[in-house]
């Protein structure tokens, strides 16, 4: 278990990663756009439509890396008091009845509108440039099986802590900002 929770964390967190360079050429798109919008009065067809799929995939490829770091939103008032063992089986019970029905129901919606969408070539109606979306509803499938495979770590993960009475976290790779002020501040304290 501990083998395939570990190869499905690498795999989250390299798509993550990966994808999260969109977010520098969102940046270049938006700033290209503002500037022959504003300084040169001509502003671009494509550049909106882009920034929507270049954000959409960026957000649907970082759901499984996000899943595997504990960072979705989760209402936590009472969770966080509970032993493990018991976060685990709630989590547990969770997965097996939201989270795998919900994202096999992506998968395969996913795959419909996926495979109408590159029969016929779709394009955004969005704008008159008439920029490609049908590679967009690919990622959608993408994005439901990684989530998928995050989602039998997890469920490894919850069976582990059951046994062990403790959570075995994602290794750390990126830190808050936070945190880090917080760490500094009490080193220098200290």
């Amino acid at each position: 278990m501990i083998g395939f929770i570990e190869f499905a964390d690498r795999l989250s967190a390299w798509f993550g990663k990966t994808f999260g360079w969109l977010i520098l050429l969102m940046t270049l798109g938006m700033s290209y756009e503002v500037a022959s919008r504003y300084l040169f009065n001509a502003p671009t067809t494509w550049s909106l439509d882009v920034s929507f799929i270049m954000y959409g995939t960026l957000f649907m490829m970082g759901g499984a890396y996000t899943l595997s770091r504990g960072g979705h939103v989760r209402g936590d008032f009472l969770y966080r008091l509970w032993k493990p063992q018991t976060q685990a089986k709630v989590d547990l019970v969770l997965y097996i009845f939201f989270f795998f029905p919900g994202v096999t129901a992506l998968i395969l919606s996913g795959w419909k509108y996926a495979v109408r969408s590159w029969g016929y070539g779709e394009v955004s109606v969005n704008s008159p440039a008439g920029v490609p979306i049908f590679q967009f509803k690919a990622v959608i499938v993408a994005a439901g099986i990684l989530l998928f495979i995050q989602g039998i770590a997890q469920v490894m993960r919850c069976i582990l802590c059951i046994r062990e009475g403790y959570w075995r976290n994602a290794d750390d790779d990126v830190e808050e900002t936070e945190e880090l002020l917080m760490k500094q501040r009490v080193a220098k304290e200290d």
